[in-house]
């Protein structure tokens, strides 16, 4: 059974996190609002909040995702091949949806299929926004360059 490789640190997750979500936030509420036709506080209020749950999904999922994987593999999660990469934001933006889709449903009153559409509308254009996001985290932020365990001593 191959080893675990070091996983990123709580700092460094929480980092990853907030850049996702704003980054997010930023790309993804001016074409939701022209699609859906929801004004723009309302969708700006809905994806905030979508955000939050998002983030928690996010740390709880990837962490998870990471543990398994390196167990399995034995490598870090910044040595990923691409394929999984297509996994971890496919799983990641499926259990979202399922988590998100009666927010949805409530913030905007849309009926479930309407709400359902405008959820999967948002998590393909996450789905694409998360596979660029993470492999240019990774990238950028090394996790073999900070030493043993994941620390932060290179930041």
């Amino acid at each position: 059974m191959p080893h675990q490789p070091p996983l990123r640190s709580a700092v460094d997750r929480t980092r990853q996190i907030l850049l996702f979500e704003l980054g997010g936030l930023l790309l993804i509420t001016p074409p939701f609002i022209w699609l859906s036709g929801v004004g723009a506080g309302e969708a700006l209020g809905l994806l905030a909040s979508a955000a939050l749950i998002a983030a928690a999904w996010n740390a709880v999922y990837n962490t998870g995702f990471d543990v398994v994987e390196g167990r399995i593999s034995g490598r870090a999660a910044d040595r990923r091949a691409l394929p999984v990469r297509l996994v971890q934001a496919l799983g990641f933006e499926l259990g979202l949806l399922l988590l998100s889709l009666p927010v949805v449903m409530a913030w905007t009153g849309m009926d479930w299929i309407s709400a359902l559409i405008a959820d999967l509308g948002l998590a393909l254009a996450y789905v694409a926004y998360a596979f660029v996001f993470n492999l240019a985290y990774d990238r950028a932020f090394p996790i073999a360059s900070r030493g043993s365990a994941g620390s932060l001593a290179a930041d």
